[in-house]
Parts: structure tokens; C-alpha cells; sequence
């Protein structure tokens, strides 16, 4: 098992180059915003079943203070949008033979879609994390029926690598997942 990486690294502030929008670890002060932004079901049918719908104050709440955590070995972010709470964007640590990959996942409320905010936010992110983790891969799994995402992997630099083919079971359906990478060059 790899060790968990420095708790200051996991705390960040990125600038993304979009005007008003940066990435910043959550606060306790968020959890109003999270939870009117995270309460669409648009973006629960693009996540996993965890992320539960409706989405209620409690629930932004203990996601908050569960990313907060001490301990936490995970790079869990709050994306802000002219200062507000306004999505999430994390990058899960793999352990054992899969050390050197994580997963990058990520949601912006409706209100911010089509601004550039999220491949900024993801390229920042995807940025950091290659420069200061021991990462050679970051990877990301866009359920088929979310060509959005998988644009936004795209402009990010991710690449297409396959379709798990009826991989992914969500709101009473099974369809494909498109697995997404990229690669740290020097690895």
C-alpha cells in the first residue's frame, strides 16, 4: 500500500484561467451552496450512486466535513465560481499494483455549464497532481450517454483508451463507459 501523501498537499489553491473561478479545499461555509448547486438530477445521473439525489444541506454537510477529515489520503476540491461553492473535483488515490494511477472525477453546478470552467478545472488539477504525486496516469470513466464530459476530458488532454462495454449500471439502465487517460510524460 502506498503512503498517504502530505496533508499540505492536499490542501491547494489553483487558479484556473477562467475569470472568477479557482479551486480551494472546501469550508464549512460552503455546505448551503453545495447542496443548491449538487441538487439537480442532471448531475446525479452522471456520478456514481453515493452521491445521493435529492441532495440535501445534511448531505453537503457531511461531505464537507468528510473531505475535511484528517487522515483523508484522497485530493477532494471545491470548485468556487465568483466566490460561491459551486461543484467538486477530486483525484482518488489507487493503491497496491494500481499505485501510480488515480481516478479524476469531477461536477460543476448548471449555472456555471458552458463557461470553461470545468477542463480548466480539470487541466489544473490533472497539472498538479502529476507534478506532485508519484502519478504516472490519471484516468476518468464518462458514462456514454455524457458526450459533455468526455469534451471536457478532451480539452483537458485526456485521451480515449477503450469502451467498457455495459459497464456501468445508473438509474435503472446498464450502457458503456468510456475510460479516459493521461499520461505524465516522464513515466
Amino acid at each position: 500500500m502506498a503512503a498517504a501523501p502530505a496533508p499540505d498537499l492536499l490542501r491547494p489553491v489553483l487558479p484556473l484561467a477562467v475569470a472568477g473561478a479557482r479551486l480551494r479545499p472546501f469550508e464549512a461555509a460552503d455546505a448551503p451552496a453545495l447542496a443548491r448547486h449538487a441538487n439537480d438530477r442532471d448531475i446525479w445521473r452522471n456520478l456514481r450512486d453515493r452521491f445521493p439525489h435529492p441532495y440535501t444541506l445534511a448531505d453537503a454537510e457531511w461531505y464537507v466535513q468528510f473531505v475535511d477529515a484528517d487522515g483523508s489520503r484522497d485530493l477532494h476540491l471545491c470548485i468556487e465560481v465568483d466566490g460561491e461553492a459551486a461543484g467538486s473535483i477530486s483525484v482518488l488515490f489507487q493503491d497496491d499494483i494500481s499505485r501510480r494511477s488515480a481516478e479524476i472525477g469531477y461536477w460543476l453546478g448548471r449555472a456555471h455549464w458552458g463557461r470553461g470552467i470545468v477542463p480548466a478545472a480539470v487541466r489544473a488539477l490533472a497539472g498538479y497532481a502529476l507534478t506532485h504525486f508519484d502519478l504516472c496516469r490519471l484516468y476518468a470513466t464518462v458514462f456514454e450517454y455524457n458526450p459533455a464530459s468526455a469534451r471536457v476530458l478532451e480539452k483537458a488532454g485526456f485521451e480515449l483508451e477503450g469502451r467498457l462495454r455495459r459497464s456501468i449500471t445508473k438509474d435503472g439502465q446498464t450502457v458503456d463507459g468510456l475510460l479516459y487517460a493521461l499520461l505524465h510524460s516522464e513515466c
